[in-house]
């Protein structure tokens, strides 16, 4: 069973690799960072690092095959608010090995199992232009997520709730 999950992530990144990689270079370059506010955040050198933790409530998933930000931190009880910012399709897919014990598992279109949600996609749970998912938060710790079409293009994210 982990076989087949591996080879359809390949062959859905892969597909969707040439798509993202077409569209990104679109994109204007330089900026790299999506922060809403002015708030230095801790950095530990590297994009995306253990240590850039943003406080928000609001992810945008864009068209450069990202969430932003990345990384965030919410008290229990918040419920946070992915929206697709861009042209492109993405999903809300949390690992459900990553994610801490006794917590909902969590995914775009309300799926109850990492499974589920890979193999219902793209039919359902893809968020699409101006689309929102949203999932509150009661149990601390941290929860890592991706986006399955473009989790081979980087496209995870972290929440942490204290």
């Amino acid at each position: 069973m982990t076989d087949d999950l591996t080879r359809r992530r390949y062959v859905v990144g892969i597909a969707s690799t040439g798509i993202g990689l077409g569209l990104a270079g679109c994109s204007s370059g330089g900026d790299s960072t999506d922060s809403a506010t002015d708030s230095p955040t801790e950095t530990s050198g590297g994009s995306g690092g253990d240590g850039d933790w943003e406080q928000t409530d609001t992810v945008d998933m864009n068209d450069e095959l990202a969430f932003a930000p990345k990384q965030i931190e919410v008290e229990a009880g918040t419920t946070v608010t992915w929206e697709n910012v861009g042209a492109i399709g993405h999903s809300v897919t949390a690992y459900e090995d990553n994610i801490p014990d006794g917590a909902a598992y969590f995914a775009s279109g309300g799926f109850d199992s990492e499974q589920a949600a890979v193999d219902a996609y793209p039919d359902e749970g893809n968020v699409t232009e101006g689309g929102t998912y949203e999932h509150t938060f009661e149990t601390t710790g941290e929860y890592e997520y991706y986006c399955i079409p473009h989790e081979m293009n980087g496209m995870v994210g972290k929440v942490k709730v204290i």
